[in-house]
């Protein structure tokens, strides 16, 4: 049985997570979808609501904010298909879960566990039992953001993605709803 992971880019509101999610329902599999966000407020906390609302009612939802790796681990098996919505969400999760300070950056989480569970997840996803798909914002087309910690953030999720698009093996950019392919 051939293990295929996906990754599905884009921009906010391009339609991304819905084409992961039409992805993961045509595999015909059970889907595990792990979400990332949390809700620190109540714009977040109603967003989280309105994909909850929106989502198969009959795929097992496990909320994830830090240990994707361990989410992957747990939950991959082939007769399931893991959807992660999203990367960029779970990595700014982990970059402030946990102050420390950075004079160039300022205060993001403390370093060791940023590079462990980022290392965490690209084996877990490296290793999967099972398909995945990867949902994950594409930020670096934009304008350069003028402070340091936005910029430091911009940098790490365009590694994070670029590391996780070479473990996968097809990749798709997601604009106003319509997929192009990129790999695979």
């Amino acid at each position: 049985m051939t293990i295929l992971r996906t990754m599905v880019l884009g921009g906010a509101r391009s339609g991304k997570s819905l084409h992961a999610e039409k992805l993961a329902a045509a595999t015909g599999k059970d889907v595990i979808y792990i979400a990332t966000a949390q809700s620190g407020d109540t714009e977040m906390a109603a967003r989280i609501e309105q994909h909850r609302q929106q989502r198969d009612h009959t795929w097992t939802t496990v909320e994830e904010s830090i240990a994707l790796g361990a989410a992957i681990e747990k939950w991959s098996s082939p007769q399931r298909v893991v959807l992660i919505d999203c990367l960029t969400v779970w990595l700014s999760n982990l970059l402030f879960s946990q102050p420390h300070d950075y004079p160039e950056v300022g205060t993001i989480v403390a370093p060791d566990l940023f590079h462990e569970e980022r290392q965490k997840f690209l084996r877990a996803l490296e290793h999967a039992a099972g398909d995945v798909i990867l949902v994950s914002n594409e930020i670096g087309q934009g304008v350069i953001p003028q402070g340091a910690i936005s910029r430091f953030f911009v940098d790490e999720a365009g590694r994070l993605n670029q590391a996780a698009a070479v473990i996968c093996d097809r990749a798709m950019l997601v604009v106003a709803g319509l997929p192009l392919a990129l790999k695979g």
